[in-house]
């Protein structure tokens, strides 16, 4: 098909041992082949490599095919569908528009390949109910990650069209013809095969640092154990003082730019170091930046944390101040990208595995067919009292689309949660509930700008558990972190209810949830206790933004500056601000600690070169530094140059 972009990465010629994965990829372009499958193996396995191989090979039998890389799509379905469109050039709204991808080509293939899927955790429900179904005549789907389908994958109507391919170790004899090709002699490549757990990654690092140490004898031990100790022999042969600080901030980060480089190694020309970054031999070209193999960026991290964690954070510090600057004005797609960096400096799991879970569940949130009724009911009435479920169950009634259940590797119901946006409640819905309605009291006394939206999360209990925590209520958070997603950048406010908040306090306290002691309603004579979130006016992102702030000992992002509605917010107050006054804050915000001179701003906000009107911007400023209030002195007088803003020491 015209038009369609590819985006291979390298890729070896040969890959030793892998003839029969080889040969079933292939099948995907028979008619009579699947329409989906799935490849799934440890870190280092090869995965990438093999797919890559099998795109070369299947465009050389004459199909089209698109690879695309999950850690740079946002984990949405409308961002699912722009990476596709951005990659084919064509619009792509929903996957009824897939039908477009093969126009008047109904004969040739089309393989469509997302490398990294265990990145698109939170859209794997879509992915299967939404996209497989509607893959146009002609095109598939290979889905490859460390992690294996879950269960849900094998059942339905998608079930018989899905095959999966395991990658295994390499065999010992691959492994040491393999070992040979890159230099080793026979008898090193005996000795050294068995200790490296037949992993293509693990095998290349020792053929890079092992040649020069004949003596040296590789401990049997475990993968990672392994991995840690062949990086820290290829860090002990890079000599260059550079070359070390590069891997350095490379390991630090999710991707490399030229702009984080500069952030974190700013007495280098970023370019230079970029352009000599990308000649590593562990280090990958991708359409948004250069990454290092995740296995080895772990390695390095482990042993940078080890050696200077001073130095470690101080990149992670630099990096947040980069990425925040980044995000402001970013379009959607290059928003999540951002965001998606910011969630990896992030260290603290609660955060992380929210967004980006790294273990394998076989429970899954799906919606709730009209035959799971009764499960559902069972549920609520099991662990609410007659006042509790009523009211939940006349949520049913108004909105079953609501609900959402979580079904374990059985197909079993195993939970229900209950969500929704109350602008699309029925009339009259909200007043009936005692706990919507005192939340509804609470936006009603403290609004959300226009444009901005609230999420409500009425309930969610496991068949088992009820609300406390476990495994199912990790699904559901799960699927609420999708919600929150695809609501962003909109999204500003989260109200949810607990009988027993005690076992989430610390969760929430971190999180940034706060008590609102008059929303209390007691059901059942025990009281319900109503906690919220409010993201901020830049939404998810800008909650992300500060929770990393917090993590790294650095001032989070302003917010007394709602960027969306052009207004103050302090002291609980809004005040607007002129146009003038706007584009002068954030000009100034955005270049946090520069001096900005006078001549700049006009340029960039009064679109002016006319220097006479220099004055203009000391008046605009009189009137801003009114509106600021205390917190005015944040942006200082330069003499002789024009203004800085400086964001207020932290305390």
């Amino acid at each position: 098909m015209a038009g369609l972009k590819r985006m291979l990465p390298g890729i070896a010629d040969v890959l030793a041992g892998r003839g029969a994965e080889l040969e079933q990829l292939a099948t995907l372009l028979d008619e009579m082949g699947p329409a989906v499958m799935w490849v799934h193996g440890v870190a280092g396995i090869g995965k990438s490599a093999l797919v890559g191989q099998f795109l070369h090979d299947a465009e050389q039998r004459g199909a089209q095919c698109l690879l695309l890389e999950g850690g740079g799509i946002e984990p949405t379905p409308e961002g699912f569908m722009a990476a596709l469109g951005e990659a084919t050039h064509i619009r792509l709204e929903t996957p009824h528009d897939l039908a477009v991808l093969r126009g008047g080509q109904q004969r040739q293939r089309l393989i469509i390949a997302v490398d990294g899927v265990e990145a698109l955790r939170l859209l794997d429900t879509w992915l299967r109910s939404s996209l497989v179904p509607h893959l146009p005549e002609g095109a598939k789907l290979l889905l490859s990650g460390r992690h294996r389908p879950t269960a849900n994958w094998y059942r339905g109507s998608v079930g018989p069209a899905v095959r999966v391919l395991t990658m295994a170790p390499l065999a010992l004899p691959d492994a040491m013809q393999l070992l040979e090709r890159q230099g080793l002699s026979s008898a090193q490549a005996t000795v050294l095969a068995p200790r490296l757990h037949g992993n293509p990654l693990a095998i290349q690092l020792a053929a890079t640092t092992l040649p020069a140490r004949p003596g040296y004898r590789l401990i049997e031990a475990s993968l990672q154990h392994v991995m840690d100790t062949l990086t820290e022999l290829y860090l002990t042969d890079i000599t260059d003082p550079l070359q070390r600080r590069l891997l350095e901030g490379a390991c630090v980060v999710r991707r490399i730019t030229e702009p984080l480089l500069g952030a974190m190694i700013p007495d280098v020309s970023s370019a230079d170091a970029y352009a000599r970054l990308r000649t590593f031999d562990l280090v990958e070209s991708l359409p948004d930046g250069l990454v290092l193999h995740a296995m080895v960026r772990e390695a390095l991290e482990r042993s940078f944390v080890a050696r200077d964690p001073e130095h470690h954070l101080q990149y992670r510090q630099r990096a947040w101040q980069a990425l925040v600057r980044q995000v402001t004005g970013s379009g959607r797609a290059e928003l999540w990208r951002y965001t998606a960096d910011l969630l990896y400096l992030v260290e603290n799991p609660i955060v992380r595995e929210a967004f980006f879970p790294s273990d394998h569940s076989e429970l899954a949130a799906e919606p709730v067919q009209p035959e799971e009724v009764a499960s559902v009911q069972a549920i609520v009435y099991r662990h609410e009292g007659p006042e509790g479920a009523q009211a939940l169950w006349r949520w049913w009634q108004a909105m079953p689309e609501a609900f959402f259940i979580v079904r374990d590797v059985d197909g079993s119901c195993e939970g229900v949660c209950c969500r929704f946006d109350p602008r699309l409640a029925p009339p009259g819905a909200l007043a009936e509930d005692p706990v919507v309605a005192a939340w509804w009291r609470d936006l009603e006394a403290s609004p959300v700008p226009d444009g901005q939206r609230v999420l409500f999360i009425r309930r969610w209990l496991g068949r088992a558990d009820g609300e406390r925590p476990g495994e199912v209520q990790a699904a559901i958070w799960l699927a609420l972190k999708r919600d929150y997603m695809e609501m962003r950048p909109a999204l500003r406010r989260v109200y949810l209810v607990l009988a027993d908040p005690a076992p989430y306090a610390a969760v929430a306290e971190t999180l940034g949830f706060r008590p609102l002691p008059d929303c209390s309603v007691t059901l059942d004579g025990v009281e319900h206790t109503s906690v919220v979130l409010d993201f901020g006016p830049r939404s998810v992102d800008g909650w992300l933004a500060r929770l990393a702030a917090a993590e790294l000992v650095l001032e989070g992002d302003t917010e007394w500056l709602d960027r969306q509605a052009r207004e103050l917010i302090l002291h609980d107050r809004r005040i607007a601000l002129t146009p003038l006054e706007f584009g002068v804050l954030s000009y100034l915000l955005d270049r946090d600690g520069e001096a900005v001179s006078r001549e700049q701003l006009l340029k960039e906000v009064w679109q002016s070169d006319y220097m006479g009107w220099s004055n203009k911007v000391d008046a605009v400023m009189v009137g801003l530094r009114r509106k600021l209030g205390d917190e005015s002195g944040c942006i200082k007088a330069v003499t002789g140059v024009g203004y800085r803003y400086r964001r207020a020491d932290p305390g």
